[in-house]
């Protein structure tokens, strides 16, 4: 009785919640579908450099398709010509066409990009987990590592792997594989800390759910739109990390077409030729860019606590 007068009183004063309004104002989950709707409305240069970063993957996939010429094919007779409607960017030195080198370099660009952000962000979110689930001397020794990795620049570490296992692109997989999961582990372990005392793992436990259950089907998933912004914002880190590696001779090895590779050999002709530098640094730029942007919007969309805001 005293709880329908008391809902009486709020209702006469127009205070009770309705109950079409608080249903409208819980709604229903977003879906990918509306948080992609969302980015494309809320931030329009997001949603452009995701365009641009399909098209770069297309034109990586059909590189063959797109590309005007053989980008091994020399030609002395050809070298260090002009950009021209026969060659839009020229040729290098030894005859090649600029522009098919740069379609085909897309390829282990990304790839460079991709492969070993994936397998460090892999590393660094089983640890991640394992340390803040666990705790106690698995947390100790998980973090401590963590904080050797990060004492070092990223960029010198991988350049002491390089020197000690040589240059190719397996070796760069490697290099950048192992120096770059601490950022992730230390991330992927403060949401397991907060969310291992929610009251769903609470539940799973009282049940008997197996505790690798627990942190795979319960944790990961909460943890999954930090980890994709992160993913998009690491990305171009590697790709910068694999051209400043071309730089010092440990990085992608001729005749292969990466675009710090071509960056490197062009920049002896940086005065008398100077599009075999810039077409690729301005390659290198545009998905960096896009990259980081696309990372920027999927933070503004994905993240709850700015949602709230």
């Amino acid at each position: 009785m005293k709880d329908e007068r008391q809902e009486e009183m709020m209702a006469a004063a127009g205070t009770a919640p309705k109950p079409d309004i608080a249903e409208a104002q819980l709604g229903e989950a977003d879906t990918w579908m509306d948080k992609l709707r969302t980015l494309v409305r809320q931030n329009k240069m997001a949603a452009a450099s995701a365009v641009v970063i399909v098209l770069m993957i297309l034109v990586a996939v059909f590189a063959p398709w797109v590309a005007p010429y053989d980008h091994l094919a020399q030609s002395l007779t050809d070298r260090l010509q002009d950009p021209s409607a026969a060659h839009w960017l020229g040729t290098d030195e030894l005859g090649r066409d600029v522009y098919s080198r740069i379609i085909f370099g897309a390829r282990i660009s990304l790839t460079i990009g991709l492969v070993p952000t994936l397998i460090s962000m892999a590393i660094g979110t089983v640890l991640g987990l394992c340390a803040g689930f666990y705790g106690g001397k698995t947390d100790f020794i998980i973090m401590r590592l963590a904080d050797v990795m990060l004492a070092f620049p990223s960029l010198l570490l991988a350049m002491v792997v390089m020197y000690t296992m040589g240059g190719g692109l397996i070796n760069i997989f490697i290099a950048l594989s192992l120096v770059n999961w601490a950022g992730t582990a230390r991330i992927v372990r403060s949401h397991t800390l907060s969310l291992k005392e929610k009251e769903f793992v609470e539940a799973a436990r009282s049940i008997g759910v197996k505790k690798w259950t627990i942190m795979f089907r319960h944790i990961l998933p909460n943890c999954l739109p930090s980890l994709i912004v992160l993913f998009t914002l690491n990305i171009p880190s590697a790709i910068l990390s694999e051209a400043s590696l071309s730089f010092l001779g440990i990085g992608a090895q001729p005749p292969s077409a990466s675009w710090g590779l071509m960056v490197v050999r062009g920049k002896k002709y940086l005065f008398s030729e100077p599009w075999l530098s810039i077409a690729p640094s301005v390659a290198i730029m545009i998905v960096v860019l896009a990259f980081n942007f696309l990372g920027d919007g999927l933070r503004d969309v994905l993240d709850p606590y700015l949602k709230e805001q």
